[in-house]
């Protein structure tokens, strides 16, 4: 029996190769027709691996650059002071009623 990958299912299978001998069809056949997605996701494809400056994050995967004479160490934070649970008494009318009736 044929090795296949488990992530792989038999339907995937299927609709891959039609997939696949349909592109090829399409291609074979009529070039002009396949033009534009071919430039829309070759642009996409481009933008993705080689995104513009301005739409990088800033605080990406990129890592910080130190300079070698500003070490310092960052500012600690006072610690809060914790303050003690109070329940404040209140006093609920038992009334059967509705307030507004």
């Amino acid at each position: 029996m044929a090795y296949r990958p488990k992530k792989w299912s038999v339907p995937a299978i299927i609709i891959m190769s039609l997939l696949g001998i349909g592109i090829i069809y399409g291609v074979l056949t009529d070039m002009r027709s396949f033009l534009i997605p071919i430039i829309v996701f070759g642009l996409i494809y481009v933008l993705y691996k080689f995104p513009p400056d301005r739409w990088r994050s800033r605080s990406g995967s990129a890592s910080p650059q130190v300079r070698p004479g500003n070490r310092s160490q960052p500012a600690k934070r006072p610690k809060s002071q914790r303050t003690p649970f109070r329940v404040i008494e209140g006093g609920k009318e038992d009334d059967d009623l509705p307030k507004y009736h």
